[in-house]
């Protein structure tokens, strides 16, 4: 696991949704009661664990292309706008953090790391669900999908925080679970893991070809 190098680094940079903390629940919530607001049919959690991972609009036109068979744009909006609705006004009724994450976090704040969370969720619900769970102290700053007018896999989010922190990109690193986050490090030449159990559109992490993927975060303290 050398690629980690955690002595070295200055800068952490996490994505949040399905590498910090298990939100499937919740948007499963959401997307249920949105529907049900629509006259549309319900879906089931474990189909919507494979249709996140790379934002609302696309896990959006998963579900529409499911439960229609087709992608209507003017019923995408509506639905959209309703799950962001019912979401962001709760965003952290189930959602907790994976198993070691806090432990691995607690590692960076004491070897005076900065943590920064880099996520395409937007920021208010971002920073509301790091609140809720009592992990907002970790972090520097919460980058949500609506900081910049771009996003994941654009690596002006990583870019920002190199420049803003004073890090190098053999400072920096990035730690996702889905192939938006491989993407923007790539583009923004810095290393990057993944974790194995987060979120990626249903997709196998592994077709991205990532540096490293780990189980759990703590298998990276090990070195240190």
């Amino acid at each position: 696991m050398t690629i980690a190098r955690l002595t070295q680094r200055e800068l952490l940079l996490f994505d949040l949704d399905g590498t910090l903390v298990d939100s499937a629940f919740d948007l499963y919530r959401a997307m249920n009661l949105s529907l049900e607001y629509l006259n549309l049919p319900q879906v089931t959690e474990e189909q919507v664990r494979t249709w996140i991972g790379k934002g609302t609009s696309l896990f959006c036109e998963s579900t529409l292309r499911y439960v229609r068979g087709e992608v209507d744009q003017q019923l995408h909006l509506q639905l959209l706008n309703t799950v962001l609705e019912i979401y962001n006004a709760d965003p952290c009724v189930d959602t907790r953090p994976f198993p070691g994450i806090l432990k691995f976090l607690d590692w960076g704040l004491k070897h005076h790391k900065k943590l920064v969370c880099v996520t395409n969720k937007p920021e208010v619900p971002a920073r509301k669900i790091l609140d809720v769970l009592n992990m907002d102290h970790y972090f520097a700053d919460v980058i949500g999908g609506d900081r910049f007018e771009v996003r994941k896999p654009h690596p002006r989010p990583l870019l920002y925080c190199m420049e803003h922190y004073a890090a190098r990109p053999d400072q920096t690193l990035m730690i996702g679970d889905s192939s938006n986050d491989v993407e923007a490090a790539r583009r923004a030449q810095i290393d990057c893991i993944v974790v194995s159990y987060g979120y990626n559109h249903g997709e196998d992490i592994r077709l991205c070809s990532p540096q490293l993927i780990v189980d759990d975060l703590t298998e990276l303290l090990a070195e240190v």
